[in-house]
């Protein structure tokens, strides 16, 4: 059997959670269980701590896991290998200090920086040749300037509203754009093909949907300028000689406007539906 590792808690779980029942795998029901298998797919789910999912990948222990890229590259599991972005939980790291107090990476050499991430936040630092005192802390990082602890910090951002609560700016670059990926252990387990097929099939259908519509048949040309599809619209006759129906997939967020475009060349009957799974 698939041995995969997902979040039990925290930002990811849910979503993970989701993500593989629309894959068609049947994970657990009760949110205190922290093993169940899959028999009917062969696969059997632990469910761990986000941040321990990369070691028991890494270590060979399970064979595929779904975590953050941050929290990888924070293990520094070196038999973990990222296979495939999943397009959620995405998050930004930055640093963050008193206003006035540094403006470029090199401005931290010999400080002080509080992080929740020290192996994800010193693996930056070297690469950039800038040798800092690290203070590792779990959560809560953004008062670490103000009880004295840290000089700066190196946290999660998404509005900064909390860094700026906490009398801090944003300075520097970006040490990491972060999201849920699905990790693997060194070596590739029977399995872990068909999860990721069956993964990048939700990603597809969550992007894309179907739009159907009639037109006249002199238009297609047209119409194709406005909406190609993935390879071409399917095109079929209609009992009016003079009219076809159309087929074709576009990505969510053109929907509206697509359908707009096809109504003023003529295009009726325009219809979108949802797409549950795919495969391209």
């Amino acid at each position: 059997m698939l041995r995969i590792a997902v979040p039990n808690k925290g930002s990811l779980a849910d979503t993970a959670a989701e993500m593989l029942a629309e894959a068609g795998y049947t994970g657990r029901r009760d949110p205190k269980d922290l093993h169940t298998i899959d028999p009917v797919n062969e696969v059997e789910f632990f469910y761990l701590r986000p941040k321990d999912i990369a070691t028991y990948v890494g270590s060979g222990a399970l064979d595929v896991g779904i975590t953050g890229r941050d929290l990888l590259l924070d293990a520094r599991m070196p038999g973990a290998r990222e296979i495939e972005a999943l397009g959620f939980g995405g998050s930004t790291f930055r640093f963050a200090a008193p206003p006035g107090r540094f403006s470029t990476l090199a401005d931290l050499d010999g400080v002080r920086v509080a992080t929740a991430y020290p192996g994800l936040v010193d693996a930056y630092l070297d690469e950039h040749g800038v040798a800092v005192d690290l203070v590792p802390l779990d959560g809560a990082v953004e008062s670490a300037v103000q009880l004295g602890v840290a000089d700066a910090v190196a946290d999660v951002v998404s509005t900064g509203t909390t860094l700026r609560q906490a009398g801090l700016e944003i300075f520097g670059p970006v040490l990491l754009q972060s999201e849920a990926v699905l990790i693997g252990a060194p070596v590739e387990a029977p399995g872990a093909e068909t999860l990721l097929r069956r993964l990048r099939g939700v990603m597809v259908a969550r992007r894309y949907v179907l739009v159907d519509y009639d037109l006249p048949a002199h238009l297609v040309d047209d119409a194709v300028t406005i909406a190609a599809g993935i390879e071409s619209p399917t095109i079929s006759p209609l009992r009016d000689p003079e009219w076809v129906a159309v087929r074709v997939m576009i990505e969510r967020t053109r929907a509206n406007q697509v359908m707009d475009a096809l109504y003023a060349i003529g295009a009726r009957a325009i219809l979108v539906t949802a797409i549950h799974n795919a495969r391209l």
